[in-house]
């Protein structure tokens, strides 16, 4: 068979397909309807409308399966015949896998890790635009420059993509205002003198530069749907839909780009005067959009605002260069994660911000901060001001003060550690005659305000959840201080302390009652139903055991003892030692109070 043949055939099978889909979707469900009309998995549907789509998404979906059938059949054309050069051949090849990425292979690539995707989107487009300006006769040295200078900043903005994925520096520096779209804007730009490339080429054909020029006017629609429609839930899906169908638009014209390559000349007759057009139009597609990113420098500059991703990255004073610091200031100050009022008001400029700032700095008195902060119209000034926040602009006064703010993360990170060593030395075995099977000691780590005690637990146990709020609720109604429910044991502490020295030790069998020199002992019954029993680590947080907890049930699952020694010497330090041992007693014994 012809290829034509084959082209028209699977042409109309696949669009007769599409809207037999669409029209099943309205018997067979929204799961259906959102496949045939989006071309995208059924959960994704779950997502969106885990409670059915209601009346407007279902019409838009009905819209867009017609619209993409329509737009399919306009991809799905044979390739024109012709001879075609080696440079003609890549570039027609590459566009098709481009086409074949918009429709169906975003999927499949969309299962890979984002860095794959950000590659492979990186390689194709920039072998595109590069073959782009080889390919296309331009008839313009200065047509061509200029189109191949917006391909390389919108290329750059893909390649900061790239970076973005592996967790590397960007390399494109901040020389706009923050949501000013400058790389959408030279997308276009880079499309308009695509399409003039084009028309003055003379191969392609009027359709061609029509669905050229529609494509650039994709995003400009996008504005007013997105204000005035996507104004709920549903409105910012039926406008997600309506963009979808209507992006295939750039798709139809990659597709008729690769299809009328190897046709023949069709040379337009410009006059001077259409030469003069060119020139001036592509002067200011370059020259405009530079110019507008150029502000007075009287302007407000707004760079960081509570919801600047780059200011969810928060980083220590020490680990920032001299001219990073400003901006992680912006940052802090107008932060708002956790619902916290910003430090100033959106309304103020950045110079603004680090002038009330650096005043801050100066204040003498919390009242001369909270004067500031309510002149700037600060929505927390009552709090005045933090010193870790001012540390970045002004650490020659802070770090007098708070020295520990100067430091690096790796800095705080040892100073931390170091602190922890040094509180788990001042703890001493209260027991060291007899050893047990497995055993440790070290400093528990409480809340200051509040926290009841530690927990001698079965983590393994599915139920140590609601284990361990039993044992919560009980520690206050027992005279021992312990609250015991099956596999969690809550131990409190008798004395109003922040930290405690715990030494944990396991037998085999039951030892020696040692009750002198201890405040009280209570023995009581607990159960490992994994084969484990330990007491939770601070491991980097505020609360638990400075150094690592044995697992205390050294005969596996099953039912085992529970004695706590607690004394409070002469310093108001308080001590606990607790033992285990295997016994299957449910009795709770009072050996000391």
């Amino acid at each position: 068979m012809h290829p034509d043949g084959l082209w028209r055939i699977a042409r109309i099978g696949i669009v007769s397909l599409v809207l037999v889909a669409a029209a099943a979707g309205l018997v067979l469900g929204d799961a259906w309807l959102w496949v045939a009309a989006e071309w995208k998995p059924p959960y994704y549907a779950d997502f969106y409308g885990d409670a059915g789509f209601d009346t407007a998404t279902t019409v838009a979906l009905l819209v867009a399966a017609v619209v993409k059938a329509a737009f399919l059949w306009l991809i799905l054309h044979a390739p024109m015949p012709g001879p075609l050069d080696r440079r003609a051949k890549a570039l027609r090849r590459l566009l098709y896998v481009a086409v074949a990425d918009a429709i169906v292979l975003w999927w499949p690539i969309a299962l890979l890790p984002d860095e794959v995707d950000a590659v492979f989107q990186l390689v194709l487009w920039t072998a595109i635009h590069v073959l782009y300006l080889l390919v296309i006769r331009w008839r313009s040295r200065a047509l061509r420059v200029a189109t191949g200078a917006l391909f390389a900043v919108v290329l750059a903005d893909t390649a900061d993509e790239v970076l973005d994925e592996f967790g590397l520096p960007e390399v494109v520096p901040e020389i706009v205002p923050d949501g000013f779209p400058l790389f959408a804007l030279c997308a276009v730009a880079a499309t308009l003198l695509t399409v003039v490339g084009q028309w003055r080429d003379g191969r392609w054909s009027r359709g061609t530069l029509v669905a050229g020029w529609s494509s650039m006017g994709v995003p400009v629609l996008a504005i007013p749907l997105y204000l005035y429609v996507a104004d709920s839930i549903s409105g910012t899906l039926v406008t997600s839909i309506v963009m979808g169908a209507l992006g295939l638009v750039s798709v139809v014209w990659h597709a008729a780009t690769a299809r009328e390559l190897p046709t023949g000349e069709r040379l337009a007759d410009h006059r001077p005067g259409v030469h003069r057009a060119i020139r001036v139009a592509v002067a200011a597609v370059v020259v405009l959009p530079v110019i507008a990113t150029i502000q007075p420098e009287q302007n407000a500059h707004l760079t960081y605002t509570g919801w600047t991703p780059d200011c969810y990255d928060h980083r220590d004073f020490g680990d920032l260069k001299p001219a990073e610091r400003e901006a992680a200031f912006l940052c802090q100050a107008r932060n708002t994660l956790g619902g916290v009022p910003p430090m100033f008001p959106g309304s103020l400029s950045d110079q603004a911000v680090l002038a009330y700032g650096r005043a801050l700095c100066r204040a003498t008195s919390p009242e001369e901060q909270v004067a500031i902060l309510t002149e700037a119209g600060s929505a927390r000034a009552g709090w005045a001001a933090d010193p870790r926040e001012l540390v970045y602009i002004c650490p020659e006064i802070v770090g007098t003060t708070h020295p520990e703010l100067l430091r690096s993360a790796r800095e705080t990170e040892a100073a931390y550690d170091a602190y922890v060593a040094e509180e788990n030395a001042k703890c001493r075995d209260p027991w060291p005659r007899k050893k047990g099977v497995v055993q440790a000691t070290a400093k528990y780590f409480l809340f200051a305000d509040g926290d009841p005690g530690y927990l001698v637990h079965d983590p393994g146990d599915e139920a140590f959840e609601e284990a361990s709020e039993r044992a919560m609720d009980r520690v206050y109604d027992d005279s021992g201080g312990i609250g015991v429910a099956d596999s969690a044991a809550l131990v409190g502490h008798v004395a109003d302390v922040s930290d405690l020295c715990l030494t944990v030790k396991a037998f085999r069998s039951a030892p020696p009652r040692r009750t002198a020199k201890w405040d009280q002992v209570t023995e009581v019954p607990l159960v490992s139903r994994s084969g484990r029993l330990t007491v939770p680590e601070k491991d980097g947080g505020e609360v638990g055991a400075g150094a690592p907890m044995p697992n205390l049930a050294i005969a596996g699952k099953g039912r085992y003892r529970l004695r706590v020694h607690v004394r409070v010497d002469r310093a108001g330090e308080e001590h606990h030692l607790v033992v285990v041992f295997p016994g299957t007693s449910k009795k709770r014994l009072q050996l000391k109070s």
